[in-house]
């Protein structure tokens, strides 16, 4: 009886698993741009907002940002996704190949009804990979939280 309990519960953490593993390749496939189209979008002058919405530790390590983004820290504009333009297309990344924080940053923005947000495929390392430019991020943040009085500068 014991090992019915067992294999149902394995059954349905598995099954929950598989679905949200596909309802995050619909959401990327529906919300996501790739590395190429990005870059065509900002050659061309397009008027793009980007966010870079990777956690302050994050972006200690690696303090680069594609050329035209600004640095948001994700507790901030989960909370206030306002803080995000709203009348022209925005593009957020993370860092993480799962871009879990991206997705974050959607989904919120998305309830509020913004419907002009996107995430970048791959994040800030699969821009990198395609060997796009990045420039230092020199403006101060805190790394405990996205306020402005900082302690820690790129």
């Amino acid at each position: 009886m014991l090992l019915i309990v067992v294999v149902s519960c394995v059954v349905v953490l598995l099954a929950i698993v598989l679905i949200k593993r596909k309802r995050d390749r619909e959401e990327l496939e529906q919300h996501g741009i790739t590395p190429e189209d990005l870059h065509t979008l900002l050659t061309s002058n397009q008027d793009v907002a980007l966010y870079d919405v990777r956690l302050p530790l994050d972006l200690l390590g690696d303090s680069v940002v594609i050329p035209g983004a600004e640095w948001l820290a994700p507790t901030d504009v989960i909370a206030n996704p306002w803080l995000i333009a709203r009348d022209r297309d925005a593009i957020v990344y993370c860092t993480c190949a799962s871009e879990k924080t991206a997705r974050a940053v959607l989904r919120r923005a998305m309830a509020m009804g913004f419907m002009r947000v996107r995430i970048l495929k791959g994040g800030i390392e699969g821009w990198k990979s395609k060997g796009f430019p990045v420039e230092p991020y020199n403006k101060p943040f805190h790394l405990g939280s996205g306020g402005s009085t900082s302690v820690a500068a790129g």
